[in-house]
């Protein structure tokens, strides 16, 4: 499952954001969150630049899987 949350304030700029790929097959601990990026640290990029990153990462977790099941 894929997890995409977002908060902006009233002009629109994202504050707070939370994406996660979550799959308790893959990774038991941690609610089955396997990958996951959230502003909840302090750091904090351009949302978009995250976002990207994070559809990347996510992307070649999945072909991993996809070439390791043949």
């Amino acid at each position: 499952m894929l997890r995409r949350e977002i908060w902006t304030d009233t002009q629109g700029t994202v504050v707070r954001y939370n994406l996660a790929y979550v799959n308790p097959l893959i990774y038991a601990g941690d609610r089955g969150r396997v990958l996951g990026y959230d502003a909840a640290h302090g750091t904090f990029d351009r949302f978009e630049r995250i976002e990207a990153r994070f559809y990347r990462e996510w992307a070649a977790l999945v072909k991993g899987m996809k070439r390791a099941e043949n």
